[in-house]
Parts: C-alpha cells; sequence; structure tokens
C-alpha cells in the first residue's frame, strides 16, 4: 500500500512539473500577427516602495516595445491596488511613461485583482470591447490561461509572455498548473 501511494504522489508531482513546463514552453513560442486594437499589460505585483515587480516591469517592457513597434495605439494596464500603493496599473503606467510611452496612448483599469478581472473590468472600460481585437501582455508560463480568459471578453484576444528570471518563471508556472486546475472546476 505504501508502494502504491509513493508512486501516485511521484506521479502526480511529475505530471506537475511536466505541466509547468509545457505552459512556459508554449507561452515563450507565442508571437503577435498583425495589429491589435489594443494592448493588455495583465497586472502584477508592486514593492513596498511603489515600484513595480519584476514580473510587472518585463511585462511592461514588452508592451511599450510592442507599442513602439505599431502593434496597437493602445496600451490597457490593469490591476488593482495590492499589498502598496499604488494600484499596478499605476505602476505600470508610470513606469510605461519613463520608458516614452505618452498618456494618450495609456488606459487604466484600476480595480481589478485577478486575471478574469483584468479580462473583465479592461473590457468594461473599453468601448466596444466584444469587438476587439487585443493582444495581453503577461508571463509566458501564464499566456494559455489568459488567452482563454481573455477571449470570454474580446471578439479575439491573443497573449504573448516574457521571460524574465527562471527561479521566478519555475515558481510562477507550478502556481499556473493550480490555477488551471481551479478554473477547470469552476
Amino acid at each position: 500500500m505504501l508502494r502504491v501511494t509513493f508512486r501516485v504522489i511521484l506521479t502526480a508531482i511529475f505530471h506537475w512539473f511536466a505541466g509547468a513546463f509545457a505552459l512556459d514552453t508554449w507561452g515563450r513560442t507565442r508571437n503577435p500577427d498583425g495589429v491589435y486594437d489594443a494592448i493588455i499589460v495583465a497586472g502584477c505585483s508592486v514593492h513596498q516602495d511603489g515600484k513595480p515587480s519584476p514580473a510587472l516591469e518585463w511585462r511592461v517592457r514588452m508592451a511599450v516595445d510592442l507599442w513602439k513597434q505599431g502593434t496597437s495605439p493602445r496600451v490597457v494596464f490593469t490591476g488593482g491596488l495590492g499589498d502598496f500603493p499604488p494600484t499596478e496599473a499605476e505602476a505600470g503606467a508610470a513606469l510605461a511613461a519613463q520608458l516614452g510611452l505618452p498618456k494618450s496612448a495609456m488606459t487604466l483599469e484600476k480595480d481589478s485583482k485577478s486575471t478574469l478581472q483584468n479580462a473583465e473590468y479592461a473590457a468594461s472600460i473599453l468601448p466596444d470591447a466584444a469587438q476587439m481585437r487585443v493582444l495581453v501582455v503577461t508571463d509566458a508560463y501564464h499566456v494559455f490561461r489568459a488567452r482563454r480568459l481573455f477571449a470570454r471578453f474580446f471578439r479575439n484576444a491573443d497573449a504573448v509572455g516574457n521571460t524574465y528570471g527562471v527561479w521566478s518563471r519555475l515558481k510562477g508556472s507550478m502556481r499556473e498548473v493550480l490555477a488551471l486546475v481551479k478554473h477547470a472546476f469552476t
């Protein structure tokens, strides 16, 4: 009985790691295709000093680069207040302004607390969201779920992911497997 339990646990752990690796790998293969109505930066935490976390910083940098390449005329920053002010959207927009994104190209959604709310609340502040083609910028391991959730509110939703650090990606992708399991049952 103990051997069977050990095998089951070992098999579950193997599949968890394999799923995490697959999510991160698949997310890294995604590339934007054409022009979008909006680039949407998925929210992420803000540090105590008010600066974006490394994940949010990389998302913002990627979004600004995509904007500079002409991928979209608008960048939407999502994310409400976490543990520390300012909101995730405000912290992202402040960094984007430093990187050269004009305020006229920015839209802020400052109330969401989850990826689903990022999508829902962004759609609620964008005119004709149901007809829009959007590109979500997030982490590579998060691309699969982000595309699925944003597709609930936008005509066409795609996502691209960044890769900013091995340890952060490992932790994030492991957590993302659990989030996918949770969303499968809700």
